[in-house]
């Protein structure tokens, strides 16, 4: 099986093409995600057809689980479409979103991530009381606000709220400082996949709650561990600007 593996701010996927990849199975798909005994990714990109400039793709989580939706996974995906077909403008289409991409200068592109949805506010207990806001980008979030949220908070609180009973199908956890109008920082537990250096979707969610709850205002700078993200918001629905490299290329037998 062939395979191309890209990283956006540190958040790695591997791409990989049917008809060569064969049949997909979450068992194979933990195998070749694996640091030690696989490739070593956060996950998968199966490209189940392409014309053109357009392809289909299913997103999978390390854990083997399908992912409805990644902002850095579509971003890798449409980077890595555009060089395929030589392309600087793609469609991905994925669980039912067909969504626009456009290169811009160096490894930047813009993607159209679609409808975004804000609940209100809620109060969740995980042995201590939490106010969240769920969002949906497609992909289920939780969005926290915390004034100095620390990494010892993420691997405490992620888990617990990821796998709360309030979300039967699970979901991604963002804590959230808002730095300004128009900028956050976020660390990110993603369903699936533990802790994140980045993710395009929990940043649309963070920027999208934080508009719809006055704290900053569109466009938003999202600030990660792996570097920035930039969410523009208008319509209800959202666009997603950042990096996407390739870092390799190769078969395997996995």
């Amino acid at each position: 099986m062939r395979f191309s593996k890209w990283h956006a701010l540190g958040n790695s996927y591997i791409v990989v093409e049917q008809p060569d990849a064969g049949t997909m199975t979450p068992e194979r798909v933990r195998r070749l995600c694996a640091p030690t005994t696989g490739i070593g990714s956060d996950g998968v990109l199966e490209v189940l057809a392409r014309e053109g400039g357009r392809a289909e793709i299913v997103i999978w989580n390390p854990d083997g689980s399908i992912a409805e939706m990644s902002g850095n996974g579509v971003r890798i995906a449409a980077c890595w479409l555009a060089a395929e077909a030589r392309r600087r403008e793609v469609v991905i289409v994925t669980a039912g979103r067909e969504l626009a991409a456009r290169m811009l200068d160096g490894l930047e592109a813009e993607t159209d991530v679609g409808p975004v949805t804000v609940g209100v506010p809620e109060m969740l207990d995980v042995g201590e009381a939490l106010e969240f806001t769920a969002a949906s980008v497609g992909n289920p979030h939780a969005v926290i606000r915390l004034e100095a949220p620390t990494r010892g908070d993420l691997l405490r609180l992620g888990p617990l709220v990821e796998s709360h009973p309030r979300f039967p199908e699970r979901t991604n956890v963002q804590l959230v400082r808002v730095d300004g109008r128009h900028d956050v920082t976020v660390l990110v537990w993603e369903r699936g996949a533990g802790e994140t250096s980045a993710s395009g979707s929990s940043s649309v969610a963070a920027a999208a709650v934080a508009v719809a709850r006055g704290w900053c205002e569109s466009p938003v700078t999202v600030h990660l561990p792996g570097g920035d993200l930039h969410v523009r918001l208008a319509g209800g629905s959202a666009s997603l600007v950042g990096p996407a490299e390739e870092v390799a290329r190769g078969s395997t037998s996995l």
